[in-house]
């Protein structure tokens, strides 16, 4: 989201894989831009790996970055403002802010919270 893009279609085939599927509607720009910004992000995964950027508190852990967030008058993060807020150079024209920040990561996925009615709401009597 911090580079603009809606989570495209993706598989994970084998472990530890990732595949992605453009719609047949994405020109060659758009499918370049977003070759450029998953270069980036791994050039994120990078500076973790290298302990440039602290495993708990980094861009990624902390993506997607909301406007409230980037514009706050308090920024504690390791890493600059202006990285969070405009990842890439074409992120300044065609920025995509995002509502909220992430949700707890997984969290949600795997514990699943059954908001409907109680099965016995259902039985005939």
């Amino acid at each position: 989201m911090d580079y603009g893009f809606h989570a495209p279609t993706m598989s994970f085939p084998i472990a530890g894989t990732m595949m992605i599927e453009p719609t047949e509607s994405e020109s060659k720009a758009e499918l370049d831009r977003f070759c450029e910004a998953l270069i980036a992000i791994r050039g994120e995964i990078k500076e973790i790996e290298d302990g440039r950027m602290p495993r708990e508190d980094n861009l990624l852990t902390n993506a997607p970055h909301t406007a409230e967030a980037v514009i706050a008058d308090a920024w504690n993060k390791p890493y600059p403002r202006e990285r969070a807020a405009f990842p890439l150079p074409y992120t300044r024209a065609r920025k995509f802010w995002p509502a909220v920040g992430r949700v707890n990561g997984a969290q949600g996925d795997r514990n699943l919270v059954c908001s409907c009615l109680p099965i016995e709401a259902y039985e005939d009597k």
